[in-house]
C-alpha cells in the first residue's frame, strides 16, 4: 500500500468518526429540545399569590362565597382551613374549581396534610381529601349539593401507624371501568398501595387521554382505569345524561375541602 493510500484511508476514518459524533450530538440536542419543550408546556394553575383563576363552591353557600375563609393563600401556599367554622362542621363540604373545562391533559400537584380535622366532621374526614377531574361545571352545582359530580383521586394521609393508601378512584355520580370491566364500586383502590405519614409533601399526577386515566404518586404509576360514565341512579348526575348518552369526556378540575386541613404549593397543567 502506498503512502498516498494510507493517507486517504486515515482521512476517510477521521471524517466518518467526525460525522458520527456530529450526528450523535444532533440527536442529543433534539432530545434536549424535546425535554425543554415539554417542560416549557407545563402551565402553573396556582400563582402563589391569590386565587385568581379559581372559584369556590361550599355546600349551602352560593357559588363564589368563601365561607370562613376556607380557601386562602399564605406564604405562597394554597391552604384549605376550617378554623372559622365554629364547633360544628355541619357538612359544609366544598370544592375549589379551576375556571376552564378540560379534556386531554396531565395534572401535577404537590400537597400535604396538616393540623387537626375540623370539629364535628365525619370520622372518615381524618386526613382525607381529593383532587377531582371531569367535575361538573361549578355553575351547575346546586346550593345544597354536598359534592360535585366528578371523578376523585382520593388523597389519604397516614395516622403514623396504619396503612391508609392514597390514589383510589372514587366516582361521585360516575362509574369507570377497571381492568377493562365496568365497576359500580364507589371507590376502587389503587393497584399499588402507598401510605404517607406525617406532614410530608407528596406529588401526584393524573394523566387523561381519550377516556384512559392514570394515577401517579411521586412519579410512580399506581392506578389506571377508563371509560367514565354518568351514574343514572345519582340524582344530580342524571341531569347530564342526554338522549341516553352517559359517556363523560371532559370537565373541570377541583380541589376538595373535606374537613381536614390540607396545603397545595404547586399545581401545574400540561394540555395535549
Amino acid at each position: 500500500m502506498t503512502v498516498f493510500s494510507r493517507l486517504f484511508i486515515s482521512l476517510s476514518l477521521i471524517l466518518t468518526v467526525s460525522c458520527g459524533e456530529k450526528q450523535t450530538q444532533k440527536e442529543s440536542d433534539t432530545s434536549i429540545n424535546v425535554t425543554e419543550k415539554l417542560t416549557a408546556d407545563w402551565k402553573p394553575l396556582f400563582n402563589g399569590k391569590n386565587l385568581e383563576g379559581w372559584t369556590m363552591k361550599i355546600n349551602s353557600y352560593p357559588l363564589g362565597e368563601n365561607f370562613g375563609n376556607t380557601f386562602r393563600v399564605e406564604d405562597g401556599i394554597l391552604k384549605i382551613r376550617y378554623d372559622q367554622y365554629g364547633p360544628e362542621f355541619n357538612n359544609r363540604f366544598g370544592a375549589l374549581f379551576y375556571d376552564k373545562e378540560l379534556k386531554n391533559y396531565r395534572l401535577r400537584a404537590e400537597y400535604r396534610f396538616v393540623g387537626e380535622t375540623a370539629a364535628g366532621a365525619p370520622e372518615w374526614g381524618f386526613r382525607d381529601s381529593g383532587v377531582q377531574i371531569h367535575t361538573q361545571n361549578p355553575k351547575t352545582v346546586k346550593l345544597d349539593q354536598q359534592f360535585p359530580i366528578c371523578l376523585e383521586y382520593n388523597l389519604h394521609g397516614g395516622n403514623g401507624t396504619d396503612d391508609r393508601p392514597l390514589g383510589a378512584i372514587c366516582g361521585i355520580g360516575m362509574h369507570v371501568s377497571v381492568d377493562g370491566k365496568p365497576s359500580k364500586e364507589f371507590c376502587n383502590p389503587a393497584k399499588v398501595s402507598k401510605t404517607f405519614h406525617g406532614d410530608q409533601w407528596v406529588t401526584i399526577e393524573i394523566d387523561i387521554k381519550d377516556g384512559h386515566v392514570t394515577h401517579y404518586v411521586n412519579g410512580k404509576e399506581i392506578m389506571n382505569y377508563s371509560d367514565p360514565v354518568y351514574n343514572p341512579e345519582n340524582e344530580y348526575a342524571k341531569a347530564f345524561i342526554k338522549d341516553g348518552e352517559t359517556e363523560v369526556t371532559s370537565g373541570y378540575i377541583s380541589l376538595q375541602s373535606n374537613s381536614h386541613p390540607i396545603d397545595f404549593r404547586k399545581i401545574e397543567l400540561l394540555e395535549y
